[in-house]
């Protein structure tokens, strides 16, 4: 029996709001085009998230609020991202190279995780998990703006620990097919491949992109919106 469904039905999000991007769309309807390795790696990022082996629970604790601040993701369902990052740096599945003024990454992120939470109990009187969502992003927003003008963040360069957030928090959130849905991804091209490639020329399981703007051109939207936001709030 095919385990193909009715396009849109049962198709999640990040969030579990609607789809306002790609409304309908679902990566699972295509689960039938391909490979049966492929499908099983695949559909297994949607069953339970794995245990932690890694990190501690104060690491945890830390690790989760700050992927979630990362990624915006206030509201469930979730991508288990800290569990993701978690199982690679359990197995030292790296990105096979580091900056040179930093530690390796297992010990880099319980450094600047522990550095996160020292700078709230210092500055906001409580551990970072335990701030309010705008509370947590001052301090988030605190590395950023130093990695933006090059400076140190607790003695190392913060542009490389914002890289390393960053690099690993991405690339376990897109890794998951609930975010395929939200960006529109077709999934694994194996073996169906594509064939209507070029701009505007879409495959018969894709759908029209509703908002129509480049992704960089929606963030840089999103980054001044939050600025003004904060500076009508005197946070900067």
């Amino acid at each position: 029996m095919s385990s193909k469904r009715t396009a849109g039905k049962g198709a999640i999000v990040p969030g579990g709001g609607p789809n306002l991007r790609f409304p309908g769309y679902d990566v699972l309807d295509t689960v039938d085009t391909w490979d049966a390795v492929t499908a099983g790696v695949v559909l297994a990022r949607l069953g339970p998230p794995p245990p932690i082996r890694f990190f501690t629970l104060a690491e945890q604790a830390v690790g989760a609020a700050l992927f979630d601040q990362l990624l915006d993701q206030r509201e469930g369902p979730k991508i288990p991202v800290l569990e993701l990052v978690d199982a690679r740096l359990a197995e030292a599945i790296t990105d096979g190279w580091r900056y040179e003024d930093m530690p390796e990454d297992g010990p880099a992120f319980r450094a600047t995780f522990a550095f996160l939470d020292e700078d709230a109990v210092n500055k906001a009187g409580a551990r970072f998990h335990e701030l309010s969502w705008e509370r947590a992003a001052e301090f988030v927003q605190a590395v950023q703006d130093l990695s933006d003008a090059e400076e140190q963040w607790h003695g190392l360069p913060a542009k490389h620990v914002w890289s390393l957030w960053t690099r690993y928090a991405c690339a376990a959130f897109y890794s998951h097919p609930w975010a395929w849905n939200e960006i529109g991804f077709g999934g694994p091209a194996y073996p169906r491949g594509y064939k209507n490639l070029g701009p505007g020329k879409l495959e018969p399981w894709e759908v029209p992109d509703r908002v129509n703007r480049e992704p960089i051109e929606i963030g840089a939207m999103i980054e001044r919106s939050r600025r003004e936001a904060a500076r009508h709030h005197g946070v900067e």
